[in-house]
C-alpha cells in the first residue's frame, strides 16, 4: 500500500491579505458544519473562485470553532489510482492529528477497500476519545477524478464515516456520488456558481481594491453584468485594463466585452500574455507542460537558472499562479490559465512540447517520483524511455496492490514497445488474465519468450531492461501463468506440467514462485478429485508463502484449504480455518479488511449449510462493508452467489437471479478450479424454488447426461442433474413415470452409483454425504421405503461431522422431510441433532434434546452456543468477538434466549438453563 506522499498536495492556499471579504459564503460554510451534514459540495464552472472561498473559510477557523480541524488535500489526475488517494488522504488527516494507521497501509497486499475500513475505524475511535471534536477534509479540484473506484471510495466515507467527519469538495461538475440520497435526508449543503458569483459591491471592491483599477461605477457594473459576477472573468478584465489611461481605451474595452466563456479567455490570454516581457511569456509557456512548479524542476524543463526568482515574480504579480507551501517552494498555475498557455504552447511550438516532457520526466525520476516520470515520458512519446521506468516501478506497484495504475500503463504504450520488454509482456498477459481473456494470454506470454531469447542474443537489446527481480524470474513465471490457463480450461495434465516447470525454474530461495507453483500442483489435484493430495500439496505452497512474507497470499489460502475440507466432509475443520485466519487478520493492530472479507464470505456458507441463515446475512453485510466489491479478484463472485442461496433458502427468490448475474460477470477463470460453475448453481435453486423450465433449459446447454462418466469438474453438475430429474419424476402426471425428459429414475440412480464409486475410490467423503441423501431420495420416490432408508443411515453413518449439514436435506423440499419422518416412526437411528431441531411437524418419539421438553420453542444449536459463553465471564463484546458476530447480532441472540427461558436478565438466563440442565 505504501506510496510515496507529495507534501504540497496538502497544503491549502495562503490567504491574500488584500481579498476581498465574503462572509456570506464564510457564514454557508460555517452553517454546514455546524449543522453535522455528511457533505458540502462546492460546484461551479473554472473561475469562479471555489478554491479561494474554501481557503478564506479556512484561514478565518479558528477564531469561530476552535474545535474544529480541517485538512486539505489538492487533487490532480493522478489521483484517479485510488491507492495515490488514499495514500494522500491518510496523510491529511494524519495532519489534523488523526492516527489513521499508517502501519496497516504499509503492510503487504492491502488495498484501498482495506484501508479505508482501518481509517473509517480509527476516525470513529477518535471521534469517541475526543467528544466535541469535528475533522473537516476538503477535496479540492474534484473534477479530476474520473475513477470509479475513487468515487466508491469517497461513497464509502461518506455512508460509514462517523458523524464527526465532514466531506468538503470543490468541483467543476457535480460528481458521481450519492447527491439525490444525501439531499433528501438533509445531509448535503450545496454551494453553486449562484452563490459564487461576486455580487456588483464585491466586484466593484474585486477591481478597485485587488485590480488596482480606477473604473467608474458604471464601469463595474458593466463588467459585473457581463462577467455574472465570475471572478476569473474579472480577473482577466482587470489585467487586460492595467495600463490602459484613457477613458475611451477604457470604454472600447468594456463594451468589446462579450461573448462565451471560452471567447473571452481566448480574447484576454492574448491580451494577458502579449503585455508580459518576453522571458516571462516564454516561462509561462514552456512550463505550461507542468501540473506543479519549483525552481529546480521549471529550470530542467526551460533550460533556465531563474526559475524560483521568477515564480515568486509571477506570484507578486497575480498572474494566476498560487503557493502550494508557505515557504513559497511549489506553485501552480490556476487550472483555467494553465489550458489556456498549453493551448499556445501546442499552437506556437508543438516541437519543443515533447523535449519538454522528457526533462520534465528526467527530473522525476531523479527526484524518485516514478509515476509523474512516466506520466511525462508517455506524454513526450518517449515509449522506450517509459517502457524502462515502469519495469523498475512494477514490483512496489504490485506490492502495494495498484492494479488501476498497471492496468492503465499497460494499456499507454503501443503494442511493439510491450513486446521488446519480456518483463511488460508478461504483465500484459496478466492484465488479460484479469479482465477473463484467456485467449489472449498465451500470445502475450510467447512474447515474452520472444523477447528474452532476443534479448539473450543481443546484450544491446538487453541492457534496456531493467534490472530487476522481475526479469530475473520471467521464465518461471511464464509458467505460472500458463498453469492458470490450463487450469481455467481444465487441462489437470497441463496445470500440473507447468506449475512443475516454473519449480524447476525457480531458485530455492524464490519463495513467492514456489509458492505459486506448489499452489497449482495442489489445485491440479483438486480438480481431478484427489482432495487429500491437493490438501497437503496445497498446505505446503502455503508454507512458501508464508516464508515469502506476503501474509495477505497466505491468508487467501485459507479459502482453498477450507473448500478441501468440505470436500473431505468437515466443515467443522473449515469453520476454524477460517476462524484462525479471521484471528490472524485483525491482530496485532495490522488489520487485513480485504481477506476478512472473503473469510465472512466462507463462514455465511457454513452457516447456510448450518441453516442459520441469519448468521449468515450477518456474515453477507460484513463482508459487503469490508471489501465494497473489492474483495481480491478470484473470490469476489463468492458474495453474491451465497447471498443468493441464502435468499432462495429463506424462501426469497427476489434479485436472486441479478446476484447470480453479477456473480457470472465478475468470476475469472485461471485461480481455482471451476468445482461449482454458477450456471449449476443457478439451476440448483431453480430447482428449489420449483422452476424445472429454467433447470431443464442449462440442462440442455450444458449438455450434462445420464450416462456420462463420472468427471469431478463436472460432479457438482451430474448432481445438480439427478436433482432436476427426481423433481421432474415427482411433478409428472401418472403413467408416466420417466418425467418430462424421458429419463428414467432409475439411470438417475446408476448415474448415481458410478458417481459413488468414484468419490469413494478418491475419498471424497463430502461428495459421498450428497450422493447417499439423493439416493436415498431417489429410492423413495420409486416407493423403495427399506434402501431409502438404509441410504438415510449411510448419509449419517459417513459424516464426520453429522450435525454440520441440514440444508442438504431440507433443500430437497417437503418429500425429503416426509421420509425423514417416517425414518424417526420406524425408530431408525436418531436423527443428527441439527436436522432434528429442524425437522417440521410434531416431535417424534427418540428426537430432539429431552431437557428443552419444557420449552414451549427449544433453543436453537447457536442459541445454545450462546447461552454457554452467557454462563462465563466473558464481557458481550468479547462473547461477540469469540463467535464472530457483531453486537448487534449478539443482542438478537440474547433477546430470543431471554423470551425462551422467560427471564429479563443475564444471570435469570444461566439460572434459568441450569435448572433445566441445559448447561
Amino acid at each position: 500500500m505504501s506510496t510515496r506522499v507529495l507534501a504540497t498536495k496538502l497544503f491549502a492556499p495562503l490567504r491574500r491579505p488584500d481579498l476581498v471579504a465574503r462572509p456570506r459564503i464564510v457564514e454557508q460554510l460555517d452553517a454546514t458544519v455546524e449543522a453535522h451534514h455528511r457533505l458540502t459540495l462546492v460546484s461551479a464552472p473554472a473561475g469562479f473562485g471555489k478554491t479561494t472561498a474554501l481557503g478564506d473559510w479556512l484561514a478565518r477557523l479558528d477564531r469561530r470553532h476552535p474545535g474544529i480541524r480541517v485538512a486539505w488535500l489538492s487533487l490532480d489526475e493522478d489521483d484517479n489510482d485510488p491507492t495515490r488517494f488514499l495514500t494522500h488522504l491518510v496523510a491529511a488527516f494524519a495532519g489534523m492529528g488523526l492516527d489513521v494507521g499508517p502501519e496497516a497501509l504499509d503492510s503487504p497486499g492491502v488495498g484501498v477497500p482495506d484501508a479505508l475500513t482501518v481509517l473509517v475505524n480509527d476516525v470513529a475511535r477518535a471521534a469517541d476519545e475526543a467528544p466535541g471534536t469535528q475533522w473537516v477534509q476538503v477535496l479540492d479540484d474534484y473534477h479530476v477524478i474520473g475513477s470509479s473506484e475513487v468515487h466508491e471510495a469517497v461513497t464509502f466515507l461518506l455512508a460509514h464515516g462517523p458523524a464527526q467527519l465532514h466531506l468538503m469538495l470543490a468541483t467543476r461538475s457535480d460528481p458521481p456520488l450519492p447527491l439525490a440520497r444525501l439531499r433528501s435526508r438533509g445531509q448535503l449543503t450545496e454551494v453553486r456558481a449562484a452563490d459564487l458569483r461576486l455580487t456588483r459591491s464585491e466586484a466593484g471592491d474585486f477591481l478597485h481594491h485587488v485590480m488596482g483599477l480606477d473604473l467608474t461605477t458604471a464601469d463595474v457594473a458593466a463588467l459585473e453584468e457581463r462577467t455574472e459576477g465570475w471572478v476569473a472573468g474579472l480577473q482577466l478584465a482587470g489585467l487586460s485594463l492595467k495600463g490602459t489611461d484613457e477613458r475611451s481605451e477604457v470604454a472600447g474595452f468594456i463594451d468589446a466585452f462579450t461573448g462565451s466563456n471560452r471567447f473571452v479567455i481566448d480574447y484576454l490570454a492574448d491580451e494577458v500574455l502579449a503585455r508580459q516581457p518576453g522571458e516571462v511569456r516564454d516561462f509561462l509557456l514552456r512550463t505550461a507542460v507542468l501540473d506543479r512548479l519549483t525552481g529546480s524542476l521549471c529550470d530542467a524543463v526551460t533550460g533556465r537558472s531563474d526559475a524560483a526568482r521568477t515564480l515568486e515574480g509571477l506570484e507578486r504579480d497575480n498572474l494566476f499562479v498560487v503557493p502550494l507551501d508557505a515557504q513559497r517552494s511549489w506553485y501552480r498555475y490556476h487550472h483555467l490559465f494553465a489550458d489556456v498557455l498549453e493551448a499556445r504552447l501546442l499552437a506556437e511550438h508543438p516541437d519543443e512540447v515533447p523535449d519538454l516532457h522528457r526533462r520534465a520526466s528526467a527530473w522525476y525520476a531523479t527526484h524518485d517520483l516514478p509515476i509523474q516520470a512516466v506520466r511525462h515520458a508517455v506524454a513526450a512519446e518517449d515509449f522506450g524511455r517509459a517502457a524502462h521506468l515502469m519495469e523498475e516501478a512494477l514490483p512496489d506497484l504490485r506490492r502495494a496492490r495498484q492494479d488501476g495504475l498497471l492496468l492503465t500503463w499497460m494499456q499507454s504504450l503501443p503494442e511493439p514497445v510491450v513486446r521488446r520488454s519480456p518483463v511488460l509482456s508478461i504483465w500484459s498477459a496478466w492484465s488479460r488474465l484479469m479482465t477473463g481473456d484467456l485467449d489472449s494470454m498465451e500470445a502475450w506470454l510467447r512474447a515474452a519468450e520472444v523477447a528474452l531469447a532476443a534479448g539473450a542474443a543481443d546484450p544491446t537489446l538487453a541492457r534496456e531492461w531493467a534490472d530487476t527481480e522481475d526479469l530475473r524470474t520471467a521464465p518461471a513465471t511464464i509458467s505460472i501463468y500458463r498453469a492458470s490457463v490450463a487450469q481455467a480450461r481444465g487441462d489437470v495434465a497441463g496445470t500440473v506440467h507447468h506449475a512443475q516447470q516454473a519449480l524447476d525454474l525457480a531458485a530455492p530461495d524464490d519463495h513467492l514462485i514456489r509458492g505459486q507453483g506448489g499452489a497449482f500442483l495442489g489445485l491440479a489435484a483438486w480438480a481431478a478429485g484427489d482432495v487429500a493430495e491437493a490438501l497437503e500439496t496445497f498446505g505446503a505452497a502455503v508454507g512458501s508463502l508464508h516464508a515469502a512474507g506476503n501474509l495477505v497470499d497466505e491468508l487467501d489460502t485459507t479459502i482453498v484449504l477450507a473448500d478441501l475440507w468440505v470436500a473431505l466432509g468437515r466443515p467443522g475443520r473449515a469453520r476454524e480455518l477460517f476462524e484462525q485466519g479471521l484471528q490472524r487478520a485483525t491482530a496485532d493492530g495490522k488489520p487485513y479488511p480485504r481477506a476478512a472479507a472473503d473469510l465472512h464470505v466462507g463462514l455465511a456458507e457454513l452457516d447456510r449449510e448450518l441453516d442459520e441463515l441469519a448468521d449468515a446475512r450477518h456474515h453477507l453485510e460484513t463482508a459487503r462493508v469490508l471489501a465494497r466489491r473489492a474483495s481480491i479478484t478470484e473470490n469476489r463472485h463468492r458474495w453474491f452467489v451465497a447471498m443468493a442461496e441464502v435468499r432462495t433458502a429463506a424462501g426469497h427468490r427476489d434479485e436472486v437471479g441479478s446476484l447470480l448475474d453479477e456473480a457470472e460477470a465478475l468470476y475469472r477463470r485461471g485461480f481455482y478450479p471451476e468445482i461449482r460453475p454458477i450456471p449449476a448453481v443457478r439451476a440448483r435453486l431453480a430447482i428449489a424454488a420449483g422452476d424445472l423450465a429454467s433447470a431443464a433449459a442449462w440442462a440442455d446447454s450444458a449438455d450434462v447426461r445420464v450416462d456420462d462418466d463420472p468427471d469431478y469438474l463436472r460432479e457438482y453438475e451430474h448432481l445438480t442433474l439427478v436433482r432436476l430429474l427426481l423433481a421432474e419424476h415427482r411433478r409428472a402426471p401418472r403413467g408416466d413415470p420417466a418425467g418430462r425428459r424421458g429419463t428414467p429414475v432409475a439411470d438417475a440412480l446408476r448415474l448415481l452409483d458410478r458417481l459413488h464409486v468414484a468419490a469413494a475410490e478418491a475419498g471424497r467423503v463430502g461428495s459421498l454425504i450428497e450422493i447417499s441423501v439423493l439416493q436415498a431420495f431417489a429410492h423413495d420416490v420409486r416407493g423403495d421405503e427399506p434402501r431409502a432408508l438404509a441410504a438415510l443411515r449411510q448419509s449419517w453413518a459417513l459424516a464426520p461431522e453429522p450435525d454440520s449439514q441440514v440444508r442438504l436435506y431440507l433443500d430437497l423440499g417437503e418429500p425429503m422431510l416426509d421420509l425423514l419422518r417416517r425414518a424417526v416412526t420406524v425408530r431408525e437411528p436418531p436423527l443428527p441433532r441439527r436436522l432434528a431441531e429442524r425437522l417440521p411437524g410434531p416431535a417424534a418419539p427418540g428426537t430432539g434434546d429431552p431437557r428443552q421438553h419444557a420449552l414451549a420453542d427449544p433453543l436453537s444449536q447457536r442459541e445454545l452456543d450462546v447461552l454457554r459463553l452467557l454462563d462465563s465471564e466473558l464481557t458481550g463484546p468479547d462473547i461477540a468477538r469469540r463467535l464472530f458476530v457483531s453486537l448487534n447480532t449478539l443482542r438478537t441472540h440474547t433477546k430470543r434466549i431471554f423470551t425462551k427461558l422467560d427471564v429479563n436478565s443475564r444471570a435469570a438466563a444461566v439460572r434459568r438453563a441450569h435448572q433445566l440442565g441445559l448447561l
